[in-house]
Parts: C-alpha cells; structure tokens; sequence
C-alpha cells in the first residue's frame, strides 16, 4: 500500500433496490447502508453501474444519491456515480452531487459516441473546473466502447481534483503500466472482482466491487490483507469468492447481483428494461455459491 487516504480498501459498487413495479426501495437502501457499515466496507458507491443509472431518470438518480448520503449520517463515504455521455450532462449530476455531500464522484467514461483521446481529456478537464469536489475516473471498454488510455490518465492525473480513478478493464498489464507511471497520490482501483486482489497486491489502494454486494465483510478482509501486503491471507480469503466473482457476471450486472440480494432477503425483485430477471439456468449457477458462502 502506498498511500493514506480514507477512500481505500472494499468500496462497493451498490445496488438500487427496486420494488416489483421499478419504484425505488429506499426501506431496503437505508438497510444496505447499515449492512456495509457493520460489515466494514470503506465506501458506496450509488448510481453507478450496478445501480442501474442508466435506467434512473435524472429526478431519481439524485434523490437515490441523497437518500444514500442521508442515510449515511457520516458513517461511511458516498461516491456518487455522476458519469455521462454529454459533459453538461456529467457536470450537472455532479454539481448535485456536490450540493447533497457526496464525497467525491465517478465519471464514467463517455459511451456510445466514442470520443478520441484528446476528447476524454478535455471531458473530465472541464468537469474537474466546473465543480470542487473530488473526481475519479472509470475506464470500462467492455461496456462504452472507448478506452481511456494509461497516457490519457496520467495527463489527468495533473489536475487537482482528480484522483483517481477505477480501472475496469480486468487486464493486469494495464493496472501495472497505471501503477508504474500514475503520481504515487494518485489513487488506483479495481473495477474488476476477479483480478482485484491481484491489482492491490501489486500496488493498487482499492477495488470498486459488485461481489461487495453479497459478502462485503470477505471482500473487505482480503482487500484489507492485500494492502497489508499479506498475500497468503488475501489469496486464501479470496479463493472463497472466486465462484461469486464468476457468477456474479453470468448475466449482464447487475442482474445477477440483485437476484443475489434478493435470495438474502435484502431486497425485493424488482429490476427495471430492458433488463431482465436472472434466468432460472444461471439461478441454479449462483444458488450453489450463495449457499457455499452461509448467506442464505
């Protein structure tokens, strides 16, 4: 571990729980809130993927980020997810983020219209100067279509109020070449459950995870062991999730993680089109690693 920050370790990249009409539960949010903070989870993140954003209009999207925060009460930090396609869209989420004190932001990379480098540069630049709050960038390419290059973080590490950022590409190399070139106050996570501690033991501060969802106080410990550079505890720990890791991704996220919480009673079923119920194939599949972990 090579820095003192509070936002290390497991953050979790939680999910919106939704009545069987789509309405939001926020019953069952303030819930999952206590639940990450007894289990010892750093960080939530809200409206981010997993959290179904993309379906949220904009009304929803902030009131899910300040019920998040409210029910917080301080207790643990709120990274609103913020991101978009259109920067005068990204900087108003994040302008609301900033009035309900969130902690800081994650920015999705800009999907679908497929900026060039130079692009993303002047993207995050201009989101970094329209709003004081702290700023971290989320490279996916599985999921927008365009990859922010190691180069281009870097460039943006400069600017103050960045970060850092989640790095979501499952690919080592690159969490090495982020780790070797990125300031040493930069702050790098993994956005990928499978590599994650493989990526803080190689000197990463963190992972942004959907597995943290279901078993957040395992995910925690092997993080947690991982940035004390204890590799056997981390592995060993780590090796207990790899099913959940997989599985977890066996249908597009976050459909299978909130089949997941509610097979534990967490929540409701309700998900919002055009995604859809786990399938009862991939059902059976997760069932066998819920039950192996003692969580239903």
């Amino acid at each position: 571990m090579r820095i003192n920050h509070s936002l290390t370790g497991s953050m979790v990249a939680l999910i919106t729980p939704m009545f069987e009409d789509g309405s939001v539960d926020f019953g069952a949010l303030e819930a999952l809130v206590e639940f990450h903070i007894d289990a010892g989870t750093r960080a939530i993140i809200s409206m981010g993927t997993t959290g179904e954003s993309a379906t949220l209009n904009h009304t929803e999207h902030v009131e899910v980020m300040r019920k998040t925060v409210e029910f917080s009460k301080g207790r643990i930090s709120i990274i609103a997810g913020t991101g978009a396609n259109s920067t005068t869209e990204a900087i108003t989420l994040t302008k609301a983020a900033k009035e309900i004190g969130a902690d800081a932001c994650l920015l999705v990379t800009p999907y679908y219209n497929k900026p060039t480098q130079e692009g993303l540069y002047q993207h995050y630049k201009a989101i970094a100067e329209a709003v004081d709050i702290d700023q971290i960038l989320y490279n996916v390419p599985g999921r927008t279509a365009v990859d922010l290059s190691v180069e281009t973080a870097v460039r943006l590490s400069s600017i103050d109020n960045i970060i850092g950022i989640k790095d979501a590409t499952g690919d080592l190399a690159v969490a090495k070449a982020l780790i070797d070139q990125c300031p040493d106050d930069f702050l790098l996570y993994s956005g990928d459950d499978a590599t994650a501690v493989e990526f803080i033991l190689m000197g990463g501060h963190g992972g942004i995870s959907v597995s943290a969802n279901v078993a957040p106080k395992a995910v925690s410990d092997a993080y947690n062991a991982a940035m004390n550079g204890d590799q056997n505890s981390a592995e060993t720990i780590n090796s207990t999730l790899i099913g959940l890791h997989q599985h977890l991704f066996i249908e597009s996220n976050p459909i299978p993680v909130k089949w997941a919480l509610f097979k534990m009673k967490k929540c409701e079923g309700g998900i919002r089109l055009p995604l859809t119920k786990l399938s009862q194939e991939a059902q059976v599949v997760l069932e066998q690693d819920l039950l192996s972990l003692g969580v239903i």
